[in-house]
């Protein structure tokens, strides 16, 4: 489902500039791409949020700026280190008839073996890129986990040919899940010990005064 974004133009060149569309509810952006002159941008920020949360970050969005509609996908999002709130979006307009390059979540299904003997599994990479028609941009990529032994380690190679609707473009050696050993057992204290006192450490030598801390000659 495509969604209209309202956008205008807007100054460039100052950070105020930018501290003033927050205080006034506008989010920053950049339109760029297809048909399209690099053109600085504000949106009204809870629309884009609201937008965003609903359709997610691979959708296509309609993005209305001078009266004028263009097609275009979300291709960055910056945030603010502090707060945590973004401060920035990059929209790159498209042609619907071409495949682009899109970075998709992966998600995984399944249990792995793995994992039902202990093992912990990572996922060092969270996206997927991919070439695909953008009215077949797919909101996350499934990737079946369940037969992930532990020590074993699942890359685009092993998964490649299972998809039709689109061409994964990342090399096969690129990671997607792998399964570790379950941690070593800690040690249990000897409960046979002895229990070390202040007493004992009296016996040992001078006792220091709290007032008075040890002194190295």
């Amino acid at each position: 489902m495509t969604t209209v974004l309202q956008a205008t133009k807007r100054e460039t060149g100052k950070r105020s500039i930018l501290s003033q569309l927050r205080n006034e509810g506008q989010l920053a952006g950049v339109l760029y791409g297809y048909e399209t002159e690099t053109t600085p941008i504000s949106l009204d920020y809870r629309d884009t949020a609201k937008a965003v949360q609903t359709y997610g970050t691979t959708s296509v969005f309609k993005i209305e700026v001078g009266g004028k509609r263009v097609n275009a996908v979300l291709t960055d999002i910056q945030r603010d280190a502090l707060k945590g709130h973004v401060k920035h979006v990059d929209f790159l307009a498209i042609n619907m008839k071409e495949e682009l390059e899109v970075d998709v979540p992966i998600a995984f299904i399944g249990t792995s073996v793995g994992v039902k003997e202990g093992g912990v599994i990572t996922q060092p990479n969270h996206t997927l890129k991919i070439k695909v028609n953008p009215s077949k941009i797919p909101d996350t990529i499934e990737i079946d986990v369940s037969d992930l032994a532990v020590g074993e380690s699942l890359s685009v190679g092993n998964v490649r040919d299972q998809f039709t609707a689109f061409t994964i473009v990342d090399n096969d050696d690129y990671t997607l899940a792998t399964v570790t050993p379950p941690a070593a057992p800690v040690e249990d204290v000897d409960a046979n010990a002895e229990n070390v006192t202040a007493d004992d450490l009296d016996a040992t030598g001078e006792k220091l005064s709290p007032e008075k801390p040890g002194r190295e000659d």
